[in-house]
């Protein structure tokens, strides 16, 4: 099973003709309300490609709470580990650009009270996916609990911040973007300095480092291979979630046994899918479309 653990928030979304520049007013669409927030993101996205998956997080006591778990329940992630708070349900203000790019305001609300002791028994995971929009100090006491457990820990360091040696080091595989690997490293980050940013985090503690590249596709180390995947073409009409699906896709291949660049070729796919439709959890594909995907793109490598 993979217990993810993380941020719901519900997402007011926004078309608009371009992302506002500083003290620039864009005219938008009608805001449209969504199920998000990378924690419940993930949790779908890797239950609809067809993992175990239960989810932890905190909500409030407010219709948005019963909206996001109505879609988490919806893609059958089990939901007995959510906490109900006294504070207002996470929110992310979402603007989407014409050519699918978008800007994100996160509001945490109850996703900042969720805390150490909110971890149950691990004895049913194989696997802990954790992000960064909780506390940094339970995201860090969640990975040492698991890795003593045994748990191959996941986390997707997003958004992105400086991480410590000790959490790095209770870390089996880091999902990054590029952006985030920056942060990390204090670097800048270019195509062709990929490896060594990768090898430099590497010797901090994770046992593997992805990183996404959007339409360039991803790029992993582990040890001394590297992978790298090209991205699936396809028409981009959103990339909200896409991120967020390449990471839940990646989680369930490799908890139902694939290896890492069969997990990577999955996770592009589901990826690039998402990109097709909008919104972030509404967008997300089932097993049966990626494998479609895999399929219809080794065909025409042939």
């Amino acid at each position: 099973m993979i217990l993810t653990a993380g941020s719901a928030n519900l997402d007011f979304v926004v078309r608009v003709p371009h992302i506002a520049a500083p003290g620039e007013t864009v005219l938008g669409s009608d805001t449209v309300l969504m199920p998000g927030g990378k924690g419940a993101n993930q949790a779908v996205a890797a239950a609809r490609a067809g993992g175990k998956v239960a989810f932890l997080g905190a909500l409030g006591n407010d219709a948005f709470a019963d909206m996001l778990l109505g879609s988490l329940s919806d893609s059958a992630v089990d939901t007995r580990h959510v906490r109900r708070v006294a504070a207002p349900t996470g929110a992310a203000y979402i603007s989407v650009a014409e050519n699918g790019e978008n800007a994100i305001t996160v509001a945490p609300g109850a996703n900042n009270y969720l805390r150490p002791g909110d971890l149950p028994e691990l004895h049913e995971a194989t696997h802990l996916l954790l992000q960064l929009e909780i506390p940094l100090e339970t995201v860090s006491a969640y990975a040492s609990a698991a890795r003593a457990a045994g748990v191959q820990v996941v986390l997707n360091a997003a958004p992105a911040c400086a991480l410590d040696t000790a959490l790095l080091a209770c870390v089996d595989i880091l999902i990054v973007n590029e952006g985030e690997l920056r942060a990390l490293q204090g670097a800048v980050c270019t195509d062709g300095d990929l490896e060594e940013l990768t090898a430099a985090v590497l010797a901090r503690g994770p046992g593997t480092v992805v990183v996404t590249l959007g339409a360039r596709g991803c790029f992993a180390r582990s040890g001394q291979k590297t992978h790298r995947i090209p991205a699936y073409p396809v028409k981009v009409i959103d990339t909200t979630g896409a991120g967020d699906t390449f990471v839940g896709v990646m989680s369930t291949w490799l908890a139902q046994g694939a290896a890492l660049p069969e997990a990577l070729q999955a996770a592009s796919a589901g990826a690039a899918l998402t990109c097709t439709r909008a919104g972030a959890q509404p967008s997300m594909p089932g097993r049966q479309e990626i494998l479609r995907l895999l399929a219809d793109h080794n065909a025409g490598q042939r």
